[in-house]
């Protein structure tokens, strides 16, 4: 089956007429257009093929009996028919990436299974930024992989985390914070991040993040090594001495070293913060950014994420 893309943009076309924002205007600034999206389906264009509709799309076959898969529209999440693999799937990706991770969780689409982004918009803020998205989204779901993403407070990076991981099937979100009933700002916090990530995702609240490296397949996102590390230094009684809670983070760094999950851990950059008041916060800075560079140099990737904005550190 030949599938050639005639458009791969939402109705209106991106960018669209007389829209005035960022991403529209690159777009022109490039001389760059995506039309709406179509298709020819092995000469015949989809339009004229015979579909089935489904719940937020449609499928149809091809002339050997391929499966595609289609959203209907910007937004739509088009529903799997039961027991079925798909060959390719067009989805809204930049709207819902992680449709993509409820497809292959539901088995509906595998490694084998085409992936195109289609009804693309100024949702995504370029070209070059889908793109690398679509690099997250189409690689391997399994490790060993290792991934640091660094920031300050409300940066975007456990966003980004999530960004990343959301085409996975199946995802361990290991949550090292405390867990508090009478912190209801704290709450409000976790909550929020619960509401982001997919309802099939698992979730760890627990502080042992070295036995979760050992044990752990799959795709694993952590968040994050700062709370990590205050709850280690707690257990090893090391505010007033930092050096009591170094075998500690050797253990973590071994552990991370030797995962077979594909990791995305989430630490906050401290390097452009103020100087702390207090010795004990002077020393958790110090730890936490030799943690941190102690995690990239066993990392495959690491990145800044600032404003919003992703730097992949080299």
């Amino acid at each position: 089956m030949n599938i050639e893309l005639r458009g791969v943009a939402a109705p209106e076309g991106w960018p669209e007429q007389g829209c005035r924002c960022a991403s529209c205007n690159r777009l022109r600034a490039a001389g760059v257009r995506h039309e709406p999206f179509g298709a020819v389906i092995d000469g015949v264009p989809l339009e004229d093929c015979h579909r089935t509709d489904v719940p937020g799309g449609y499928e149809f076959r091809g002339p050997h009996g391929e499966r595609v898969l289609v959203a209907g529209s910007p937004g739509a999440r088009p529903e799997p028919a039961a027991d079925v693999r798909y060959d390719a799937v067009l989805l809204d990706l930049a709207g819902s990436p992680e449709h993509l991770g409820y497809l292959r969780h539901m088995g509906a689409a595998t490694s084998k299974t085409d992936v195109v982004a289609i009804h693309v918009n100024h949702r995504v803020p370029s070209s070059a930024e889908l793109t690398r998205r679509m690099a997250f989204w189409n690689a391997p779901q399994e490790g060993p992989h290792r991934t640091l993403l660094l920031g300050g407070t409300r940066s975007g990076k456990s966003a980004e985390a999530e960004l990343r991981l959301a085409a996975c099937p199946e995802v361990l979100y290991v949550a090292t914070g405390p867990v508090s009933d009478d912190d209801a700002e704290w709450n409000e916090r976790v909550a929020a991040h619960r509401l982001r990530r997919p309802a099939w995702w698992r979730t760890a609240e627990t502080t042992d993040l070295t036995g979760v490296l050992e044990s752990a397949t799959g795709a694993v996102l952590v968040d994050g090594i700062g709370t990590w590390l205050a709850a280690a230094m707690d257990e090893a009684a090391a505010w007033d001495d930092p050096r009591l809670v170094q075998p500690l983070l050797d253990d973590l760094v071994a552990a991370w070293r030797g995962t077979r999950a594909r990791v995305v851990a989430v630490s906050d950059e401290v390097g452009l913060s103020l100087v702390p008041a207090t010795p004990s916060g002077r020393a958790f800075r110090d730890m936490l950014g030799g943690i941190n560079r102690m995690l990239a140099a066993e990392s495959e990737d690491a990145a800044l994420v600032m404003a919003g904005r992703v730097m992949e550190l080299g």
